[in-house]
């Protein structure tokens, strides 16, 4: 998450150059390839069925990371964090279990406080992108924990981020291809080479690690503490001073977390041991 929201605060000062969409683009290109050169997935172990997941997987994780970039283009990055986490926090409601659910409902009185819907002023058109993220974060959890119990290692993530790229690239070529290949030169895509691997290459591995782990619930109550070090990295890297609402707000979600983190783990699923031979020699 740390990963993630630094990424994110370091993206925004490429909109101005690339637009929120050339700057979704060229992270998402580079992520794929990376990981692609580094994983070498072997296509052929993996069934159709696998490889549609991850391709359906890539297809969110571009929707995801373009409309969240068009969000933090118009509203702050803790109140567009606060927003988004909406998504994970309907998979969590809709699958969790018990105390899971307690725990999702104290998240939400947080998100409430952090975005302040109350006092209003908040872009229209920012938070329509932000909910978007939401329905494709819900989404993607869901899809990434698939992937990750039906591939080994980080196969499924190395196929499903060039299939994003593949898609940001379509994107792209629709919207904005004049002014993105207009603005870039070799700084651009060198700086774009790092905030790959920023984001999403290494949060997105550890994503995938974590949810073999937990539930999907569990992992989308977890990611309450998202908008917390959103609102921190806004304050430290991009002077977005949060008022007192917001300081409580941190409170509940990082409360949320903290009791999500002691009721989530995933059900350990045991393997028997293969039965001792049986003894050849009779007892006399």
């Amino acid at each position: 998450m740390v990963c993630v929201q630094l990424g994110l605060a370091a993206s925004i000062g490429l909109i101005d150059r690339l637009g929120a969409d050339g700057t979704a683009w060229l992270r998402l290109v580079w992520a794929g390839l990376v990981l692609a050169l580094l994983v070498r997935p072997p296509l052929r172990e993996f069934t159709r069925r696998g490889l549609l997941t991850c391709a359906l997987l890539g297809v969110v994780t571009a929707g995801l990371t373009f409309l969240f970039m068009a969000a933090v283009a118009r509203i702050p990055l803790g109140t567009a964090s606060a927003l988004e986490f909406l998504g994970p926090l309907g998979v969590a409601v809709a699958r969790g279990r018990g105390r899971a659910r307690l725990w999702a409902v104290v998240a939400a009185a947080g998100v409430l406080l952090l975005t302040e819907p109350w006092h209003g002023g908040v872009d229209a058109g920012g938070a329509g992108f932000a909910l978007a993220a939401a329905a494709c974060w819900a989404g993607y959890i869901v899809l990434t924990q698939k992937v990750g119990d039906e591939a080994t290692g980080l196969r499924g993530l190395a196929v499903s981020l060039p299939v994003a790229g593949l898609t940001a690239t379509a994107v792209v070529a629709v919207t904005d291809l004049h002014a993105v290949a207009a603005a870039l030169d070799l700084r651009l895509v060198l700086v774009g080479l790092g905030l790959a691997v920023l984001l999403p290459v290494v949060p997105f591995s550890l994503e995938m690690l974590a949810l073999r782990r937990l539930t999907a619930g569990a992992f989308g109550t977890l990611m309450a503490l998202e908008p917390a070090i959103a609102l921190v990295v806004g304050l430290i890297a991009l002077h977005q001073v949060p008022g007192w609402s917001a300081v409580v707000g941190v409170g509940f979600v990082v409360a949320a977390g903290v009791g999500a983190e002691r009721t989530g783990a995933r059900p350990t699923v045991v393997v028997p041991e293969p039965a001792s031979p049986v003894s050849c020699s009779t007892s006399m």
